[in-house]
């Protein structure tokens, strides 16, 4: 295939405490270390797997956020992406606005293959690329654990509850992954110098004609409540019983 198209998001990194601002209006991010979601990174990885063996002549990768996501496009030119795109926008996108975003970038670069991650650890949505699969109507396969390329085909193992379903799905496609897919490589040194004068490209989501109003309004972001100590019970009987007295169990 000639391009692999990977959709990174720039998130708090997942060592990182969350903390909840004072108004309850959204998480503190200032000062906070931000990396490549790490579902992102892992379909990264596998890009540039399928390049290493000879199946893609490119892989380019692609992200939304504020100047600051740079710092991790960067990152994913350093770990072997070609090239990068920023869409520049300073505040958080629902997920139906980052779809219609990232299909001009489909329409503009035509790649045969759409990788990202099944969902982004900040959010949580698991939304974008089934919508982005909808727009063009591609086939789609989530929570990839393996991916496996038949000329013009992929065969795609995906994890469901029952277990594992295999598809096999025609490109171009758009694909989704797990975490069991693959473990992505540590940059290095003389990567991060490289990836400095690899291409950047910056767009202003105005150029792409897509209407960027909210639909959905935040009231208020809170933590959840201390968890409550356990209680340790002798026999059934117990058990019965106080159920009963917090009235999760009927007579």
């Amino acid at each position: 295939m000639e391009k692999i198209l990977v959709c990174i998001k720039r998130v708090i990194d997942y060592n990182v405490k969350i903390r909840i601002k004072p108004d309850e209006s959204g998480v503190i991010t200032d000062g906070v270390k931000m990396s490549i979601n790490p579902f992102d990174e892992i379909a990264l990885e596998e890009a540039l797997r399928i390049k290493e063996s000879g199946n893609a002549n490119e892989v380019i990768i692609v992200s939304i956020g504020p100047d600051d996501t740079q710092q991790q496009l960067r990152t994913g030119l350093a770990m072997g992406a070609d090239r990068a795109i920023h869409i520049e926008h300073p505040t958080p996108l629902e997920p139906i606005q980052v779809a219609k975003l990232l299909s001009r970038i489909v329409e503009q670069e035509q790649p045969e293959l759409i990788l990202m991650g099944k969902q982004a650890i900040d959010d949580d949505a698991n939304q974008t690329g089934q919508m982005l699969a909808q727009i063009f109507s591609y086939p789609q396969a989530t929570f990839a654990s393996k991916i496996t390329l038949n000329d013009n085909t992929l065969e795609v193992v995906r994890e469901v509850d029952q277990g594992l379903e295999i598809l096999d799905v025609d490109l171009p496609a758009i694909v989704t992954v797990d975490l069991r897919l693959n473990e992505p490589r540590y940059v290095k040194l003389p990567d991060i110098m490289k990836a400095k004068k690899k291409p950047l490209e910056v767009l202003d989501p105005v150029s792409l004609d897509v209407s960027l109003d909210p639909s959905i309004k935040v009231l208020n972001v809170s933590a959840p409540p201390p968890r409550q100590s356990g209680v340790m019970l002798e026999d059934a009987s117990q058990l019965v019983s106080s159920l009963k007295e917090k009235g999760l169990l009927n007579d």
